[in-house]
């Protein structure tokens, strides 16, 4: 999630976990609520600079309203143009199939990710602008050239031709934020192989896991990466998961450290030998519309992952379109997506639609505070950046960091600011704007999820007035409601759930080798809707708010509550850095509101600062939400992707243990003293 935002994410930018059936309904003791109770105040509202509309792509509310009648009433010739931009080998025969939940989009049309992101650029001035800007964390900085770029991924995608690879197969991509894993990518995708990328931070259990249920016959990797100035051994990780991944007949390693590894005789190849001397000329395979682009697997809750199933076209021309719009793509940026390239972000908005859009798009390897807390921001002085998408997560630890860090440097290239990942919280939000974006740069808050495969929901920068902590409208082409729990709108403010009412062209077409699990978690609470599992409200102005997962919607003597708008009450304290609410069983109220609580910088733990937070909910929004009990903690768990891991939160508050998945987990040691503290 990306998801609200998630994607993240998140956070941001990813990994999306998706709702199960059992998180609406009886199973939660729900029978009898139809609504979510919504407990928002937020009340501000921020125009797009004039000097942003004058020259953005959409520059008007009622442009914006035109576009999204257009798509409802002409989907031909709305679909058409915008696909029109790009090349198809092969046009379509049929818009659009839909028999729910499976669709078809752009029927009968052939095409190539791969020729679109780069061959198409080729021609004009474009040949030498910068495509990717990669900086290690060490410190190097490559340049490649959509030239470069384009013979690298062609030579590359000889490599893996020459290792038996066919677009019958999947090869799995296991790396750190290097410009080889976007090779990788896009040669996959010259040859019509799915592609499988998994993140660099994932165990050799998690790793082996999401080879084997993808069946990849390749596996792409490194030596090791680096993070926080220290090596992450890929390779010997890649090497335990090996020893139970029948299908992979191959593995090729880049080397980028250096380090000692061991290499296994006919099974491992050296990056740098197979590139020697091989062909750098390869056709682009002319691939159906419905080709298999990649599969992308979500933690998920419970249960094994999920594989999310995408396809050719429709992710083609979403990448294409949503970056254009929401980023108000042009020429001259530089833009930054944080996200590592194993989440859906990184997919669709490190690779994928900057190069689309023929944009330079930055990659950096390491930690945002490695050597210091302001590598960000020098990054974005020394490269000029632009446009900056990031999550919600980095931008709390960058308030916990302090204002002086990002005032050391320049940050006056920004025009244009981005979160996804998970909901942002209004005093979050108002940092970003003020002390990033020095009030002058617009903020695309975007809600979108995995299973989307790109942005559904977000402001046009250019003509859509921003609400602090509000995702605000529907992309034209998308049908979005909140609903109660029998299917009908809600009324305004009035919390319910988040559905989409009308198939897009990057919608998940399945879990893959799993269509039942498909229909029973997307499409068995309402027919014919995508249920987000996200719960949410519309404004009077129509403006969506992510009020969480419905997991993550608690019954409080009878009120339901999204936790989402209890953390971002306490995260509004100046004492609070980062919130987490969770809920245990109560026998008198149902359940009891729990606050994992990180302090800011300056603050101090202490009994009297517990009550003054409970105080400040109770001020905040009113007595139903005060947290029954707060808990301090120097560092909440998270996913490699920067989400909170609730469920374990929730483990911790109700029974002190943790059990299940826990393959997410960054940092295990967040979890040991949060169960210390409950010991104590």
């Amino acid at each position: 999630m990306a998801k609200k935002n998630r994607p993240a994410e998140s956070a941001a930018a990813a990994s999306a976990e998706a709702a199960s059936p059992a998180h609406t309904g009886a199973a939660n003791g729900h029978d009898h609520n139809t609504t979510i109770t919504s407990v928002s105040t937020e009340h501000r509202k921020f125009a797009p600079p004039e000097s942003f509309a004058e020259t953005a792509r959409i520059s008007s509310l009622k442009e914006y309203r035109r576009l999204h009648r257009l798509a409802d009433e002409d989907p031909e010739k709305f679909w058409g143009k915008i696909a029109g931009e790009l090349h198809w080998f092969k046009p379509w025969k049929k818009l659009l199939s839909w028999k729910a939940p499976f669709a078809r989009w752009f029927v009968g049309a052939k095409t190539n990710m791969s020729y679109n992101c780069l061959d198409r650029h080729l021609d004009g001035w474009r040949r030498t602008k910068a495509a990717i800007i990669w900086e290690g964390e060490p410190g190097e900085v490559r340049t490649l050239t959509y030239a470069q770029l384009h013979h690298e991924v062609c030579k590359f995608s000889n490599v893996l031709r020459s290792l038996g690879v066919t677009k019958e197969d999947t090869v799995a991509i296991y790396m750190g934020m290097v410009p080889e894993a976007a090779i990788a990518m896009l040669a996959c995708t010259r040859i019509g192989a799915a592609h499988n990328v998994i993140f660099g931070g994932f165990s050799a259990e998690a790793l082996r896991e999401r080879i084997n249920d993808s069946r990849a016959k390749v596996l792409v990797t490194q030596d090791a990466a680096f993070r926080r100035g220290t090596e992450v051994a890929l390779k010997d990780a890649a090497d335990r998961a090996l020893t139970g991944t029948p299908t992979i007949e191959h593995c090729i390693v880049y080397r980028r450290s250096g380090s000692q590894i061991a290499m296994q005789a006919g099974r491992d190849h050296w990056w740098h030998e197979m590139m020697a001397g091989i062909s750098a000329k390869s056709k682009a395979e002319q691939l159906d519309s419905e080709h298999p682009l990649y599969v992308l697997y979500t933690s998920g809750s419970t249960g094994k992952p999920k594989g999310i199933f995408h396809t050719l076209g429709g992710n083609l021309v979403w990448s294409y379109y949503t970056t254009r719009m929401v980023f108000d793509m042009r020429d001259e940026d530089t833009y930054w997506c944080t996200a590592d390239i194993g989440w859906v972000t990184g997919h669709a908005y490190v690779v994928y639609g900057p190069l689309l859009n023929g944009a330079t798009s930055l990659m950096y390897e390491g930690a945002p505070n490695w050597p210091e807390a302001d590598r960000f921001w020098d990054m974005v002085e020394r490269h000029g950046v632009t446009i900056f998408y990031t999550a919600p997560t980095a931008i709390r630890a960058f308030m916990r960091w302090g204002e002086g860090f990002p005032r050391r440097h320049d940050l006056s290239s920004l025009r244009l600011l981005g979160t996804v990942g998970e909901p942002i919280n209004p005093e979050a939000w108002m940092w970003y704007r003020s002390t990033i974006g020095g009030d002058r740069c617009p903020i695309v808050d975007t809600w979108w999820q995995t299973e989307t495969g790109g942005i559904m929901i977000a402001p046009l920068p250019g003509a859509t007035p921003t609400k602090p902590g509000s995702a605000t409208l529907p992309l034209p082409g998308i049908d979005v409601d909140v609903v109660r729990k029998d299917g009908t709108s809600c009324a305004p403010n009035e919390g319910g759930y988040l559905v989409i009412k009308s198939p897009w062209p990057s919608m998940l077409r399945t879990i893959h080798g799993d269509d039942q699990r498909f229909k029973e978690t997307y499409w068995s609470h309402y027919k014919g809707w995508y249920f987000t599992g996200d719960g949410a409200r519309r404004d009077e102005d129509g403006y969506l708010w992510i009020m969480g997962r419905v997991d993550d919607v608690v019954n409080v003597a009878g009120h339901r509550l999204g936790t989402a708008e209890i953390e971002s009450s306490l995260v509004a304290h100046k004492m609070v850095a980062e919130a987490a609410v969770v809920a245990r069983p109560d026998e008198m109220k149902g359940n009891a509101l729990v606050a994992f609580v990180s302090l800011a910088a300056n603050a101090t733990a202490s009994p009297a600062l517990k009550e003054e937070l409970r105080e400040h909910v109770a001020r905040e929004i009113g007595a139903i939400a005060k947290p029954e009990e707060i808990r301090f903690s120097d560092a909440l768990p998270k996913t490699r992707s920067g989400k909170i891991m609730r469920r374990l939160l929730r483990e911790i508050a109700s029974t002190g243990q943790v059990s299940g998945d826990v393959t997410t987990l960054e940092d295990f040691s967040s979890l040991e003293k949060l169960r210390a503290g409950e010991e104590e």
